[in-house]
């Protein structure tokens, strides 16, 4: 300790003679200076140590709680996360049922509207085929019963103007179509045949028609009140349907939520666990070290108080030895006198050791190397050539320390600046992969987004081309039956005219063709036998022809005592008739054609546009989902290469530190231990020169 302690200015050689301090005197005061020094010192020391000792005591207690809290968190953290994941698998199962409720929610208010659009046509159409005939047996029936009010001539030319009008074409095909009784089918198809010479005197006629009316209302009655029915319950089943998508919607929302909400927490609780398990193993390695270095620090203590006792029982032994009065008579005779002038004393080696000891501790802050020096100094034995070369070797070795000093401070600045450059690139480069993973992330669900509407586009344009194609199957069949219906009443219409015309007009009867002989017939008839009787012609009223509805054909009407006589001018009327319906039916079968053909050319253009819309979707679909897959790649790519770059960015904040425990000391005392070399060398160089013989003392 004594060492280390600065004993005064440098000895000063006085070339004037004066009034001086004892030297033994100066010597116990700078020993009890020392004493004073050595207690401070050793106070802000102990100062020092019950601080440190403060912070081994709490810090230790805090590690401990922070280990013990971390070993408990951890298997909490775990659990939490198995519990959060089958939570969040559940959910994502959930979603997936609820998608398809959903799915199949929407499918059925489809499939529903598509029923009931097609219901209410068919009671649209059915409903104004019985308003138009209960219309026509409106106006039939009071002209008939006007009829028979009057006189016999006005009632056949009322009923002849009657049969005339489109009312007695809806009768005729009510007559044929409608269920009825055969009587009364005969008798209304007598009346209609138009016999000037029948007289309907009895109600049965209009008994007949009231009681088609009668069923007519009834019948649409009943079409009004099944649709009534059908729409109630389509409403129901459309707002039942509507309230199951909102719930579906809604918890699909709710449950979508939740899946996102645990997949960051999730993701949090293991980045937090894997913090926790970093932080574990990090403050068990530092409280070993603090255990390791409080109980070196208490040693050193230890040492520390041992050393000091010592220093101070020294100079305390020092001091009295000084003082004692024994002593001092033995300095008064031996020490020179206070007057004399140094000058006058001749330069010993003494003397000169005393000039260069003192050029050595004119030097602080003081370096224990140069301790060395004033001990070999104090003592006689060693040469100056011997501690000239000393001197110089310390010279060398301060210079090389410099050199030293002056390269770390050189390196430690130049790893400053590379390290904080590497540093700002690598935050450059983590903001830039947040932000492309923010993007990508974005990207992903705003496919994710597109996908989903394309396939449930595709789905309801399949369903829109069912729909379709069901609707043209209909149509297509009812224009078969129909244009069947038309065809077969155009060949009754034409048995019917000529076989009016074998009557009323003979010469423009066309007789049917001749009956074809099979072989076995031929052979009959040759051989003089007898054929068969040929079964009567099957179909409409025996002549052969047949609807295509699967309806039994009325059998033939029963013979009836009624005379006609021959009219001419009324079966001119009624052939004038015929020709008008069936050119009538010829019309309709051409529009119904014309129809029938820009339906199917309008049910080919959309099938055809239908297949390329579901083509180019199908082709989104492929494309954004490669684009999709390609992005979720190089997202994954991208969170590699940000997690390598946190890794990186870790290490030079680490290296950093280590620079920083490395460098901050030697950068902020550089120019300090730059002047402490500086004035070392000085002290040195003087100090050789005063051995070499140099006198500063003027």
């Amino acid at each position: 300790m004594v060492g280390h302690l600065a004993m005064g200015g440098a000895i000063k050689v006085q070339s004037h003679a004066g009034v001086a301090v004892n030297p033994i005197r100066k010597v116990v005061t700078m020993l009890q200076n020392m004493q004073a020094k050595v207690t401070e010192e050793g106070k802000k020391s102990e100062e020092l140590f019950d601080k440190f000792m403060c912070y081994c005591k709490t810090g230790a207690q805090t590690l401990g709680q922070s280990i013990a809290d971390a070993e408990n968190k951890i298997p909490q953290m775990e659990a939490a996360i198995k519990e959060e994941t089958a939570e969040k698998a559940q959910l994502e199962e959930d979603l997936e049922a609820h998608k398809a409720d959903r799915a199949a929610a929407k499918d059925a208010i489809v499939a529903a509207k598509a029923m009931r659009e097609k219901g209410a046509a068919e009671f649209a159409k059915a409903s104004a085929e019985l308003q138009a005939n209960i219309d026509a047996l409106s106006k039939a029936i009071p002209a008939i019963e006007n009829g028979m009010a009057a006189p016999a001539s006005s009632g056949t030319v009322a009923w002849a103007g009657l049969l005339q009008t489109g009312v007695a074409s809806v009768l005729r095909r009510l007559s044929v179509s409608m269920d009825m009784n055969p009587g009364d089918r005969d008798t209304l198809a007598s009346f209609l045949s138009g016999s000037s010479s029948y007289v309907p005197q009895s109600g049965e006629i209009v008994g007949i028609l009231k009681t088609m009316k009668d069923e007519m209302e009834a019948d649409l009655a009943d079409e009004k009140a099944a649709e009534e029915a059908a729409i109630k319950a389509f409403e129901g089943l459309l707002v039942a349907k509507n309230k199951q998508i909102e719930a579906l919607t809604k918890a699909i929302e709710t449950k979508m939520e939740r899946v996102g909400e645990l997949g960051v927490k999730l993701a949090e609780a293991a980045n937090d666990i894997e913090d926790t398990k970093e932080a574990l193993v990090e403050d068990k390695a530092f409280l070993a070290d603090l255990e390791k270095n409080c109980g070196s620090k208490e040693a050193e203590w230890a040492e520390y108080k041992k050393t000091m006792a010592e220093e101070m029982l020294a100079l305390a032994d020092t001091i009295k030895v000084l003082n004692d009065d024994d002593a001092l008579e033995l300095f008064k005779k031996t020490l020179p006198s206070a007057a004399s002038s140094f000058v006058q004393i001749q330069m010993t080696g003494k003397s000169l050791r005393a000039r260069a000891l003192g050029a050595l501790r004119a030097t602080t802050p003081k370096d224990t190397r140069l301790d060395l020096l004033e001990i070999a100094l104090h003592g006689g034995k060693m040469g100056f050539e011997k501690i000239i070369t000393m001197i110089d070797e310390l010279v060398t070795v301060l210079k090389k320390e410099q050199g030293d000093d002056d390269a770390k401070k050189v390196y430690c600045e130049t790893e400053f600046d590379t390290s904080d450059d590497k540093k700002k690139s690598l935050e450059h480069s983590i903001a830039d992969l947040e932000k492309v993973i923010a993007d990508a992330e974005e990207t992903i669900s705003t496919l994710a987004s597109e996908i989903e509407a394309l396939e449930d586009s595709i789905k309801a344009l399949d369903k829109d081309v069912a729909t379709q194609t069901e609707q043209r199957k209909d149509e297509h069949d009812d224009f078969v039956t129909t244009l069947a219906d038309n065809n077969a009443a155009k060949d009754i219409l034409g048995f019917a005219k000529n076989r009016l015309q074998k009557f009323y007009n003979p010469k423009l009867y066309v007789p049917p063709p001749k009956r074809e002989l099979t072989e076995d017939e031929q052979i009959t008839v040759g051989f003089g036998g007898t054929l068969a009787p040929t079964p009567p012609p099957a179909g409409i009223a025996g002549t052969g022809i047949g609807l295509v509805q699967d309806k039994v054909a009325p059998p033939p009407p029963p013979e009836a005592n009624l005379a006609y006589k021959k009219k001419g001018e009324a079966s001119s009327g009624v052939i004038a008739m015929i020709d008008l319906i069936v050119k009538d039916l010829e019309k309709e079968v051409l529009e119904m054609e014309m129809i029938e053909k820009e339906a199917q050319k309008d049910y080919e253009k959309f099938m055809s546009d239908a297949a390329e819309k579901r083509a180019m979707d199908s082709k989104a679909i492929t494309d954004k989902t490669a684009a999709k897959a390609a992005t979720e790649e190089e997202l994954e790519s991208n969170k590699e290469a940000m997690s390598s770059t946190q890794t990186d960015l870790m290490e030079t904040v680490k290296y950093i530190g280590a620079l920083h425990a490395e460098c901050d000391w030697l950068l902020k005392y550089y120019d300090t231990r730059v002047a402490a070399r500086v004035g070392e060398l000085e002290a040195l160089g003087k100090a050789k020169d005063v051995l070499s013989g140099a006198d500063y003392s003027l």
